[in-house]
């Protein structure tokens, strides 16, 4: 899969994985595991990045005696799954483009 569509898929999954519930690290990966590899060597630059453009947010909170770290994601972050949503619309048709059977002249 090229890279930078592979980052952009990494970036909506980790997105979507906060969605409705806040999250942390070691948990996000499991979520989005069964759609696509991540590992958690991957998954902080992704967070990081996430959080520098304020698609999400960060907090600690206590937990065994140790912070944990949990994403929330903003409004931002709400409004680039809509638009990832609209964007794979198009995605779809052109799929179906590159995809379709060839015609034939008869």
């Amino acid at each position: 899969m090229d890279v930078q569509l592979k980052r952009g898929l990494l970036d909506v999954c980790v997105l979507a994985a906060i969605k409705n519930q806040d999250s942390y690290g070691y948990q996000i990966v499991k979520d989005v595991r069964p759609f696509m590899t991540i590992s958690e060597s991957t998954l902080y630059p992704i967070l990081r990045r996430l959080e520098a453009a304020e698609l999400l947010t960060v907090y600690s909170v206590e937990h065994n005696g140790r912070l944990r770290k949990y994403y929330h994601i903003t409004p931002k972050g709400l409004n680039r799954l809509q638009l990832f949503r609209e964007e794979w619309q198009e995605m779809t048709e052109i799929y179906r483009f590159v995809t379709r059977e060839e015609q034939t002249d008869e």
